[in-house]
């Protein structure tokens, strides 16, 4: 956002519910795919081991969550009401 005339100006178009989802979609896939393919290798390689995807899986897992907050809470948008205009 930028400032123009003491108003806040949103610098580019807001995405399109359906061009969010489309994104968390796409997230959520390779969020599978990619942590998989680590459980399969740690369990090919090193079973007896300490279970090491835990790392990429929790922490991914953080941002994938914040992904679907962002798409499903509510708007914190203001509203344009014209009382809220000079």
């Amino acid at each position: 956002m930028q400032v123009e005339n003491g108003r806040l100006v949103e610098m580019r178009p807001r995405k399109s519910p359906q061009q969010m989802k489309r994104g968390l979609m796409a997230h959520v896939i390779s969020y599978i795919a990619a942590n998989l393919a680590q459980v399969v290798a740690w369990w090919l390689f090193t079973p007896e081991r300490f279970f090491w995807p835990l790392y990429s899986l929790g922490a991914w897992g953080i941002g994938l969550a914040f992904h679907i907050w962002a798409v499903y809470s509510p708007s914190r948008r203001i509203p344009h009401h014209s009382s809220f205009r000079d």
